[in-house]
């Protein structure tokens, strides 16, 4: 080996902080559980902070932006379609592996991942990355996020059934007062508090993973009063984590080779990949929180375990595209152009 050849650091997989967050707010949760007055307690600021995030996002999510994008409607179709029809069929077929992979209760939340809106940061992130069409990022995923208020809980009704994170009538009032009413009064208000919103996006920031991170441990405080230790072995979370490989892999190979077919360009290809292959650990887990109840610990785990996956697999993808050779005279993407990223 010649001494000119200089010896390169490892890729470091990327491991999200938050997701270490989670994981500790989790273990707290094991060591620490609330019952009684503070389970009681826990769970009421719990609620209302699962209606404040979807005041926020409301407020946070131009409706007017992602309309421009309707000019690239193929592309967000196709990212939708991957979102709520091919990532539900997958979920439903993986019924296939319980009992003997899969117990009934981790499939349950495996679906619900599947039932999950899309990611907007990352997406965006790993977009930009690979060099593919950004404006239709943010775009695809501001349809997804604007689809999932509506098409999540119903097709948790639809699949998963009353009895297991879907929608009785009760549950349906209960998903409209603290999802839907937030989001659309915060949508009404947007334009009286967007300036205030954004002049204060650190401290969103804290509110935003301060909210999620209190939803997480009331759920899991009641999963470990109910004895959720029993139910998850490790064999079985190492079960759970092979099949979320398999399925992230799949869906990764529909979303780049499937829109090569349907004649879309090599950014229009990388912005559907990366959009319609995430799922969002922010819209999932407060939306388990109200769907599935007491039971909701179970259903989050898949999600959480999913996130970080999609987090070190596709930031390695997006590294292998960013140094794909550039075509002469290529553009970065098509789509809307003026979309600024939030």
């Amino acid at each position: 080996m010649s001494r000119r050849t200089s010896l390169r650091a490892p890729f470091r997989l990327p491991v999200d902080p938050y997701v270490l967050t989670l994981l500790g707010t989790v273990l707290l949760a094991a060591l620490l559980p609330a019952s009684g007055t503070a389970a009681t307690v826990a769970g009421g600021a719990s609620t209302g902070a699962v209606a404040l995030l979807f005041f926020l996002y409301g407020a946070r999510l131009s409706a007017r932006e992602a309309l421009e994008g309707l000019r690239h409607w193929r592309l967000h179709a196709t990212v939708l379609a991957a979102t709520f029809v091919v990532f539900p069929l997958l979920g439903l077929a993986a019924g296939g592996l319980v009992p003997a992979v899969l117990t009934p209760s981790l499939h349950d939340g495996l679906l619900f991942l599947c039932l999950v809106p899309s990611t907007i940061q990352s997406s965006i992130a790993f977009t930009s990355m690979a060099r593919g069409n950004v404006p239709a990022a943010i775009c695809a995923g501001s349809f997804s996020s604007l689809a999932g208020i509506v098409l999540t809980p119903l097709l948790a009704a639809l699949l998963l059934g009353s009895g297991a994170g879907g929608l009785s009538a009760d549950g349906l009032l209960r998903t409209v007062l603290q999802l839907l009413v937030p989001f659309l009064a915060g949508q009404l208000l947007r334009r009286r508090i967007a300036g205030f919103l954004a002049r204060r996006r650190r401290l969103l920031g804290i509110v935003d993973r301060g909210s999620i991170l209190l939803v997480v441990y009331t759920a899991f405080s009641q999963g470990m009063v109910s004895g959720i230790q029993h139910q998850v072995t490790p064999v079985r979370l190492g079960a759970l984590l092979l099949v979320e490989a398999v399925l992230l892999a799949v869906m990764l190979t529909l979303t780049w080779y499937g829109p090569k077919r349907l004649g879309f360009g090599r950014a229009d290809r990388v912005a559907i990949q990366f959009a319609g292959s995430e799922k969002s650990l922010a819209a999932g887990l407060p939306m388990a929180s109200v769907l599935f109840g007491a039971q909701a610990s179970l259903a989050v785990l898949p999600l959480m375990l999913f996130h970080q996956l999609q987090l070190m697999v596709c930031a390695v993808i997006a590294r292998r595209r960013a140094a794909d050779p550039r075509p002469a005279g290529a553009a970065t993407g098509s789509g809307p152009a003026r979309v600024s990223a939030r």
